[in-house]
């Protein structure tokens, strides 16, 4: 497994812990994601500063829930936030978080949402996951193409996804 996707996996899954308690510190997030029952984590043996990068990752994604939530109940109203699994929500938050803020390219993003899904859970939340997280970007993308100014250079999806991650707009 990869470095990237090894911090990912770790990252998910502290943001599982972190919907479920809120306050962890790098400690009890160490605990509980590398101590428990993952074969691959233990397999690893990730380093400190991966394990920094993936709770560092954990929190910026837990802390921007509340624009995922709003986006993806926007998506699919029927689904919002409460009604989603628990796996599912915490790969959501983490992949839009990634989309949002120019972390990875797209692609990345959700690919990585979808194969955790596959592993993590149910038959068909890869499905909702590529879904909304498809919709989410196709609506990144287009505000990002709507904020190039002719003449002052072509806006790079990653550079208005950090502007909007900072808040420059609220909704995508």
């Amino acid at each position: 497994m990869n470095e990237q996707a090894l911090i990912r996996r770790m990252a998910f899954l502290a943001v599982f812990q972190l919907d479920t308690r809120s306050e962890l510190t790098d400690e009890e997030l160490t605990t509980s994601v590398l101590h428990g029952d993952d074969p691959v984590l233990e397999n690893a043996s990730p380093g400190l500063s991966q394990q920094r990068t993936a709770w560092d990752l954990a929190r910026a994604a837990f802390e921007d829930r509340k624009r995922c939530d709003d986006v993806m109940k926007n998506l699919a109203p029927e689904w919002p936030a409460y009604r989603q699994a628990a796996v599912d929500r915490a790969l959501l938050r983490l992949a839009h978080y990634e989309l949002y803020s120019g972390r990875v390219p797209v692609a990345i993003a959700i690919d990585s949402a979808v194969e955790l899904a596959k592993e993590f859970s149910t038959e068909k939340s890869p499905g909702f996951i590529n879904a909304l997280l498809d919709q989410a970007a196709k609506r990144l993308a287009s505000k990002s193409e709507a904020r190039e100014v002719p003449g002052a250079g072509a806006d790079s999806q990653a550079g208005a996804a950090a502007r909007k991650h900072a808040g420059d707009e609220a909704e995508p």
